[in-house]
């Protein structure tokens, strides 16, 4: 395996049995569960051996640096909150408060917050609908233009790829159009960090992306990377200024260590261990109704079940012991990554077949409604005071938050815009919960 620089700094300090009179408080002794007790070892604070996240030098650094070659990028930033702490950042670095911002009606709910934090206002950009394969497709470049020619002001374009469904949008091409007009591309790539490894390239054409190792790659729960492209102007340092607003000044230095390993692994045993992935998963789509290339372009790795009924075949796969990512209902989406073998891809197989689930229906799954009406904007709706009440009494009420299933976590209704009759139905029909908790709206 490759150099990993923070991993090695801290296992060489700890080694040296330092006295820590320092946080963390449990210095690096025996935990309560045993278990833990080797990650203690090199759980640290900021210290000169073990480097400062935010202060751009030492051993961390160095790991980000790998990374940042690794993938092909300007420079790479560590981030221990996630892409949620991810894309606040790039929108941080991107936007003005006040800015208009033409934003992908797929994004994740934490950019809808960061519109909220940052006072942006979003137009949306809606994706086309693929009704064989009941998901929404991936982004047109015309679209985008046409769309950037009315509001010329908009400086900043944020979308998603891929999509929680594997569906890819084209990177380089966006990337183009958007900077002949002077404009920045920002991209939740949080599925995606296996991508480069697999010799997908356009990444490095954006300006900002967000990529979760924890996602898809060897490496622990949290762990992201916030990356810069190389002509998009952001050094380290404003990646570090923009995340330290919503990161903590005590990251992790156990998944900091994580980040550094994974990338030592990938660049060795992972790039043909994920290759074996691709081929499986290729397999398991030819033996099952599922997305494939055919209809959209796709994530190789990512399994996407057609089925009549997605949430009756998630439940009776998990009776088996099977967990999917998520269910609609038309589809189960299965995420293998690089730790998935034959074995399990045997198992995962075996039990599709015994569970035996319906074939998918002509129309799986009803497309999106017509976007509601904007009554105020994000941060108006997010910081407004605002009642629960029951979803049957929410018809011409807005939205003090958003009202998106969860996963995928995509609005049907955002903060601002108004709820109607459309969108209580939409949400019915696809099986929303909209049981006790009601529904959040603004006291107008």
């Amino acid at each position: 395996m490759g150099p990993t620089p923070l991993y090695d700094a801290l296992r060489a300090f700890s080694a040296q049995s330092p006295l820590r009179m320092h946080m963390p408080g449990h210095k690096g002794a025996a935990m309560p569960a045993p278990a833990f007790t080797p990650l203690a070892a090199i759980d640290f604070t900021e210290l000169p051996p073990t480097g400062d996240l935010f202060s751009g030098d030492g051993p961390i650094k160095e790991a980000e640096d790998l990374w940042r070659d690794a993938l092909h990028m300007g420079e790479c930033l560590f981030l221990t909150g996630g892409s949620t702490q991810g894309m606040l950042t790039a929108l941080t670095l991107t936007c003005r408060p006040g800015d208009a911002v033409l934003l992908d009606r797929g994004c994740h709910r934490s950019v809808y917050n960061a519109l909220a934090l940052l006072d942006l206002h979003p137009v949306f950009l809606p994706r086309p609908w693929l009704a064989e394969a009941g998901v929404t497709g991936p982004v047109s470049p015309q679209d985008v233009e046409n769309l950037l020619n009315s509001h010329p002001e908009i400086k900043t374009v944020c979308i998603t790829s891929p999509t929680y469904y594997g569906v890819l949008s084209d990177l380089p091409a966006l990337a183009n159009l958007i900077h002949h007009r002077g404009g920045k591309l920002v991209v939740d790539a949080a599925h995606g960090a296996h991508l480069p490894f697999l010799g997908y390239r356009g990444m490095e054409e954006v300006d900002v992306a967000v990529v979760s190792a924890h996602k898809t790659l060897p490496a622990l729960g949290q762990t992201a990377l916030l990356l810069s492209g190389k002509g998009s102007g952001f050094a380290h340092g404003d990646l570090r200024s923009a995340a330290s607003l919503y990161g903590s000044s005590s990251p992790s230095y156990v998944l900091m260590a994580s980040l550094d390993l994974a990338r030592a692994w990938m660049e060795d045993e992972g790039k043909p261990a994920y290759e074996e992935t691709a081929r499986l998963t290729a397999d398991l789509r030819r033996r099952f109704p599922a997305l494939t290339e055919d209809m959209a372009p796709l994530d190789p790795t990512r399994f996407v079940l057609r089925t009549g009924d997605g949430f009756a075949v998630q439940e009776a796969l998990e009776k088996l012991g099977v967990w999917p990512e998520m269910a609609d209902a038309g589809h189960v989406v299965f995420i293998p990554t690089c730790a998935d073998g034959p074995e399990e891809f045997a198992r995962l197989s075996q039990a599709i077949s015994r569970v035996n689930p319906p074939p998918p229906e002509n129309n799986p799954f009803p497309p999106p409604p017509p976007l509601p009406r904007l009554v105020c904007s994000p941060r108006q709706a997010r910081f407004a005071p605002w009642e629960t009440v029951p979803f049957a009494a929410a018809q011409g009420r807005v939205s003090a938050g958003q009202i998106a299933p969860y996963p995928p976590g995509v609005p049907v209704v955002a903060p601002g815009e108004e709820i109607g009759k459309k969108h209580l139905a939409y949400l019915s029909q696809i099986g929303y919960n909209m049981g006790k908790e009601g529904c959040r709206v603004l006291c107008l």
